[in-house]
C-alpha cells in the first residue's frame, strides 16, 4: 500500500513553523509531504539555520511581504489562510490525504480584517460537518464539548443537541479513525464534584446525564458525568480511551502538563484526517533554530496513521 501523501502548511510565517517544517522535510518521515506555502520563506531558514534542504513538493503561497523571524505582518495573512483552504480544499476533492498544519498567529490574521477564531472553526465551515476538537499524547485523549469560548459562556453553549453531536461525532472517530472497536468515553462533569447531585449545579442532572443514558440505550460505552478533578487520576484514565471535558482549560492542562512536547490537535468529524502542533507560533523564539519539532513529529506521525487506517476501511 502506498505512503499517504499529506499537506504540510507551515502556518504564521513569522513564527516556528518554517523552522519545524525545514527540520521535518530535511529528515524521515512516514508520508510523502506537499508543503502548501512560501517556500522562500523556507529555504531562507534553512539557509540561515544551516540546514541542508532536500527538494521536495510545494504548492506556492507567496508571503506578500517579507517575513522577518518573530514579528508578525497582517500582510502576509491573506497566504497564510489561502494556504490551509486550498490544501484543504484537496484533501476534500481526494488529491491529498490528510492535513498536517502548523500554528497560525490569530491576532495577525484578524489585524488583516480575516474573521478567524481558530483552523478547526474554519475547517468545519469550509466542508460543512459538525467536527470536534480532540488533543492527544501518549495515553490519553481528550476531546472538548466547546473549545474557544470565554468562560461565562460554557454552560449556555452546552445544550442536549450539541452534547449529543458531539459524542456522536468522538464516537465514530475512535472507531473509523483510531480502530477502537467499542471506545470507552468518559465524559466530565461541568461544575467541581460533577454537581454533587445538585448541589453545586444542575447542567449534569438536567443536561448532560439525559444525554448520556439516551446514547447508552444505543450501546456507546459512556461513563459518566465524572469530577473531573479526580478523572484524570492514572488508575481511572487507564480504562478510558478518550475523556470528553466540557470546555477548554478543564481538560487540556492535564493533557499538557504531562506531555506537551508530544501532544497533538485532531480535528474530528471531518471527511479527511486533520492533525495540528499543539501550541503557537512562538514569536519568541522563532528564528532562533532552538523551537522543538516533536509535536510536528507526532502530528504528522498521527495523521498518517489516521490515513492509512481510512484508506484500510474504503479498501
Amino acid at each position: 500500500m502506498r505512503r499517504p501523501r499529506l499537506a504540510l502548511v507551515p502556518g504564521e510565517p513569522a513564527g516556528v513553523g518554517p523552522e519545524l517544517c525545514t527540520r521535518i522535510l530535511a529528515g524521515t518521515h512516514p508520508a510523502d509531504l506537499v508543503v502548501y506555502g512560501d517556500t522562500d520563506v523556507l529555504r531562507d531558514c534553512a539557509s540561515r539555520l544551516g540546514i541542508a534542504l532536500p527538494a521536495f513538493d510545494a504548492v506556492e503561497f507567496p508571503s506578500a511581504a517579507a517575513t522577518t523571524p518573530g514579528q508578525p505582518d497582517p500582510r502576509n495573512a491573506v497566504a497564510v489562510i489561502a494556504a490551509l483552504e486550498a490544501a484543504a480544499r484537496d484533501c476534500l476533492e481526494g488529491r491529498i490525504d490528510g492535513l498536517v498544519t502548523g500554528p497560525v498567529h490569530k491576532a495577525s490574521v484578524n489585524a488583516a480584517g480575516i474573521a478567524y477564531t481558530g483552523t478547526t472553526e474554519l475547517l468545519a465551515k469550509q466542508s460543512r460537518r459538525d467536527v470536534v476538537m480532540m488533543l492527544a499524547r501518549p495515553g490519553l485523549r481528550v476531546a472538548l464539548a466547546t473549545t474557544h469560548l470565554p468562560l461565562r459562556a460554557v454552560p449556555d453553549a452546552i445544550t442536549p443537541a450539541s452534547l449529543e453531536t458531539t459524542l456522536r461525532v468522538l464516537h465514530a472517530a475512535l472507531r473509523e479513525d483510531f480502530g477502537i472497536a467499542s471506545p470507552i468515553v468518559a465524559v466530565l462533569g461541568l461544575n467541581p464534584h460533577a454537581g454533587e447531585d445538585g448541589v453545586l449545579g444542575h447542567e449534569e442532572i438536567e443536561t448532560i446525564a439525559p444525554v448520556l443514558a439516551k446514547l447508552r440505550a444505543e450501546g456507546f460505552d459512556l461513563r459518566g458525568p465524572l469530577p473531573a478533578d479526580t478523572a484524570f487520576l492514572p488508575a481511572k484514565s487507564r480504562g478510558f480511551d478518550a475523556v470528553l471535558a466540557m470546555y477548554h482549560d478543564q481538560g487540556l492542562p492535564v493533557l499538557k502538563a504531562g506531555g506537551f512536547e508530544q501532544a497533538v490537535n485532531i480535528t474530528l468529524g471531518l471527511p479527511y484526517p486533520r492533525v495540528a502542533v499543539d501550541h503557537g507560533a512562538a514569536l519568541d523564539i522563532a528564528g532562533q533554530g532552538i523551537a522543538d519539532p516533536s509535536s510536528l513529529v507526532a502530528a504528522i506521525a498521527h495523521c498518517a496513521r489516521m490515513a492509512a487506517h481510512r484508506r484500510e476501511r474504503a479498501a
